[in-house]
């Protein structure tokens, strides 16, 4: 799994822990919903900070408590 999509599968993770949808998540957090939309559709391949750290603000969550799964700590190098 690459970071773009170990972001989407968390976004779409904490949505469904919350019983929110992406639409409710963009509206939460100040992030339009093209870009959330792009995210969880893999196809926004270089996310910024500043974007996920909106997202965190939206969810009341801190970015360590975004970042801290399994799903990011088995990532693998990416070269390109």
């Amino acid at each position: 799994m690459n970071i773009s999509a170990a972001v989407a599968e968390r976004i779409l993770e904490l949505c469904k822990e919350r019983n929110i949808t992406v639409n409710k998540l963009s509206n939460m957090s100040g992030v339009t919903q093209s870009t959330v939309n792009d995210i969880v559709n893999h196809r926004a391949k270089n996310i910024g900070i500043v974007t996920i750290k909106k997202l965190c603000d939206g969810l009341e969550i801190t970015i360590t408590d975004f970042f801290d799964t399994d799903s990011f700590r088995k990532l693998e190098q990416e070269l390109y």
